[in-house]
């Protein structure tokens, strides 16, 4: 049975009819006239930077509440419209509606710097001694209080939230509408074909050697054809961000990108320090692939994905879907009612088809429900990325009930809950696998701790030295494949040939966003689940209540002060290096089995 007539959409006519019904259209000329009374009580009670106020404690009161209803209502206005442009970026009016939203998205950001600003001018011990709802918050307000520090005068920070409609924001979407609509002509054993590019790259996964290499070969040569326009986008977000770091006091975009992610430097030199100490452990296990597939020496680019083992099986969505759910269930009865709710509900989009957008997400739609994106493959790794990103939707029932504010996770933490939940699937596969499949599934658990420590790093690495070099002058699209290269170099080392993909640079969206070093978050949330998965195995209940209280507080702490609720300690090494000789143990066994 084909995956493509079972996979399902996702249900938004429960949001509203559709984009051209009245019910629609009232909700988002609602969400205009909300923001704007927003924006008046704001001039009203005088909150602007650097403006003490006598009464502090009661506007406090009034802004957080203000802010925490018009988020509510605005949330399911704006993903309902992004649910139509990531599902079919062709769509002419949910594209013009995403477009109408660019000045709302502006006046947003000045209301929050506005409201950073003028949290930062205040007496917060004195507000925390008066206001119960400034308890509440403590955390946000003590953020605040830094990122005061970090922004440049009133006007200043006006003009570059106008300025990103046009700059970052404009070139980011560029990247994510262009890509989508891109076709490649790849050459199969059944003929030439025109395929979208999130087609062409799932044949990373296809069995036949050949394929993925015709697959392989297609893609950078396609590439290559729209590199210039990925280009300019990328030096053109590159530079801005780099800008209003400078602007705003920040040593760098990374010190700025860490204290976004609830973490320090030095948090994250003693993570980045383990998964250097990992590249050899992973390299044997790349190159132990390597000679199950062609008999020994580095791997291909086109070869990471490849399938393993003498498994035959594949997973249809529907029996990958029932799995998910199943070992949801053997966690707790909260997880698995949750992941049949999703299906029930039809709040996954999972159906391949020309125009989407690819890779996998969950979006935040209304109260406890999320949406998920993805592009069904009748693979386990399908299924890993469903429980991924129910994952995501899980942590967003844990988080119901939470102000908008107190809401506001990173993704380091974020990244926690998805892979927990991955790991919980990936290891009742392991145990209930044909001895034939187990080589199969624990190879694909190898292959996505090597994303997240070897691939994750070479990224982190790359955007590192483009910030480093944009200062100076724009790159060329040559010289950002030189930097991938060079940064997979570093990374997989000769754990693979000289076949590697130069165009990772153009392939990952996150690099488009004015949201900088997407990518060590990652592997944060991976080697801190797994931590936190190995405590779950030493005393199953006793953990469970806390998790579920962690993913509720993920916007009350930063990381660190959450994970010494587990006796965790994140700033050294020693976790980290913990985390991963787990993962020592599976390289053996499958080095035995290769």
């Amino acid at each position: 049975m084909s995956t493509t007539t079972i996979a399902p959409v996702w249900d938004m006519t429960v949001v509203f009819p559709s984009l051209e019904s009245s019910e629609f259209h009232a909700a988002f000329e609602s969400s205009k006239s909300d923001l704007a009374r927003l924006e008046n009580s704001f001039d009203a009670w005088g909150v602007h930077g650097g403006q003490t106020a006598p009464d502090a404690a009661s506007v406090l009161e009034k802004v957080i509440t203000s802010w925490d209803e018009f988020e509510s209502a605005f949330t399911p206005v704006r993903s309902y419209i992004y649910s139509f442009v990531s599902t079919d970026t062709t769509n002419s009016l949910a594209q013009a509606k995403l477009s109408e939203m660019d000045p709302m998205a502006s006046t947003m950001s000045k209301l929050y710097q506005r409201m950073t600003a003028w949290i930062g001018a205040q007496d917060l011990t004195a507000i925390l001694a008066e206001s119960q709802i400034a308890r509440d918050h403590e955390y946000f307000l003590s953020k605040c209080m830094v990122m005061a520090k970090h922004q440049m005068s009133p006007i200043e920070e006006d003009l570059a939230a106008d300025l990103a409609t046009t700059g970052s924001l404009a070139w980011g979407r560029l990247h994510g509408d262009a890509t989508a609509q891109i076709q490649v002509r790849v050459s199969l054993p059944t003929g030439e074909e025109n395929l979208p590019m999130s087609v062409t790259r799932a044949l990373a996964y296809d069995p036949s050697r050949t394929v993925r290499q015709a697959a392989y070969e297609a893609e950078l040569a396609t590439w290559k054809q729209h590199e210039l326009p990925l280009a300019t986008a990328m030096n053109c977000i590159k530079a801005e961000v780099g800008m209003l770091s400078k602007r705003r006091g920040w040593d760098s975009p990374l010190e700025a990108a860490a204290f976004g992610a609830n973490i320090d430097l030095a948090t994250l030199e003693a993570m980045m320090s383990a998964a250097r100490d990992a590249f050899p452990m992973l390299r044997r296990y790349l190159k132990a692939k390597g000679k199950m597939l062609h008999g020994g020496g580095a791997l291909d680019w086109h070869d990471l994905f490849a399938p393993v083992g003498e498994s035959t099986k594949t997973w249809e969505y529907e029996e990958g879907a029932a799995f998910v759910a199943k070992q949801f269930h053997s966690y707790s009865t909260r997880m698995g009612e949750f992941a049949e709710r999703n299906y029930r509900e039809n709040w996954i989009d999972a159906l391949p088809k020309a125009g989407k957008q690819d890779g996998a997400f969950c979006m935040g739609l209304r109260r406890d429900e999320s949406r998920i994106l993805m592009t069904w493959k009748p693979s386990f790794g399908s299924v890993s990325t469903l429980a991924h990103e129910l994952g995501h939707g899980y942590h967003n029932l844990c988080l119901y009930g939470r102000t908008e504010l107190q809401r506001e996770t990173p993704m380091t933490l974020a990244e926690t809950a998805s892979i927990f939940c991955e790991t919980i699937v990936s290891n009742a596969a392991m145990e209930q696998a044909e001895p034939n499949e187990k080589i199969s599934i624990l190879e694909q658990s190898l292959q996505r701790v090597t994303q997240t420590v070897v691939d994750i790093t070479s990224r982190y690495l790359f955007e590192r030295e483009v910030f480093e070099k944009r200062q100076d002058r724009a790159l060329s699209a040559d010289e950002f494949c030189d930097l991938m290269l060079w940064a997979q170099g570093q990374t997989y080392g000769d754990g693979l040939s000289e076949k590697r993909h130069p165009y990772m640079w153009a392939v990952k969206g996150h690099y488009y966003s004015n949201f900088s070093f997407y990518n060590f978050p990652y592997m944060f949330g991976h080697l801190f689940s797994l931590g936190l998965y190995s405590l779950y195995l030493q005393d199953p209940e006793r953990f469970k209540g806390s998790y579920d209280e962690l993913l509720s507080s993920t916007g009350l702490a930063d990381a660190a002060t959450l994970a010494r609720r587990f006796d965790i300690d994140i700033t050294t090494s020693k976790f980290w290096e913990g985390s991963l000789s787990a993962v020592e143990r599976d390289v053996e066994r499958f080095e035995a089995l290769a």
